[in-house]
């Protein structure tokens, strides 16, 4: 599967209502734990799960989009997710995990990553994320536009021009918006992730035998 940052600030078509979406990026090396620096993350063939007991948004926008990329087996798959857009972020808690089966003599192993566990929170900006399914203790959203057009509106985290999307969009629909949102208590199946900018303090990464994730 690939993942671009989307390639302008126009939406695109909705067809999902009210699938809030905390953000973060799967597992993208010790390197960010140096710093802030562009990050866009996607796994072939495979979902990962992310987890946080916070995220606090600004600029929030989100429509339905279909992610194409190649399975496990090498075949062509789609995947309709709900794309949530922030201008930025930050998380408190974060936890984020993929596991890759049928690896010789091990089976299953879970690649585990957190981030933010102490006195600063992540910080994010111009962030992506495709959701495939979300749960959350609480949602709160402030100045919420729900079932607005889709066509000419200028929303979203503002992109470079000439970055290409290569997901594809729903021909019809509407979309959603809100100046900020509070998640509380995030658990999240995602398929990709971009973000202009990604700051980890406290990362720690860590490689287990067996399926068990952040949740």
């Amino acid at each position: 599967m690939e993942s671009q940052v989307r390639g302008g600030t126009r939406w695109k078509r909705f067809a999902l209502v009210m699938v809030p979406s905390v953000a973060a990026t799967a597992a993208i090396g010790v390197a960010l734990a140096q710093g802030a620096l562009a990050a866009s993350f996607s796994v072939s063939g495979q979902s990962f799960k992310v987890g946080a007991d916070y995220l606090h948004g600004t600029g929030f926008s989100q429509y339905g989009a279909v992610d194409a990329g190649k399975g496990l087996d090498g075949k062509d798959q789609l995947h309709p997710v709900a794309v949530s857009a922030f201008n930025d972020a930050e998380i408190t808690n974060m936890c984020q995990s993929v596991t890759t089966p049928g690896i010789p003599l091990l089976g299953s192993v879970t690649l585990t990553l957190t981030a933010g566990t102490g006195k600063e929170q992540v910080q994010a900006h111009t962030l992506y994320i495709d959701v495939e399914d979300l749960k959350t203790t609480k949602a709160v959203f402030n100045g919420i536009d729900i079932g607005v057009g889709a066509d000419g509106i200028n929303k979203g985290p503002a992109v470079k021009q000439g970055e290409i999307d290569q997901k594809q969009t729903f021909a019809h629909g509407f979309a959603q918006q809100a100046t900020s949102a509070d998640l509380y208590g995030v658990q999240q199946t995602a398929w990709a992730t971009t973000a202009g900018t990604f700051t980890l303090p406290d990362l720690h990464m860590s490689l287990a035998a067996g399926s068990k994730g952040c949740f």
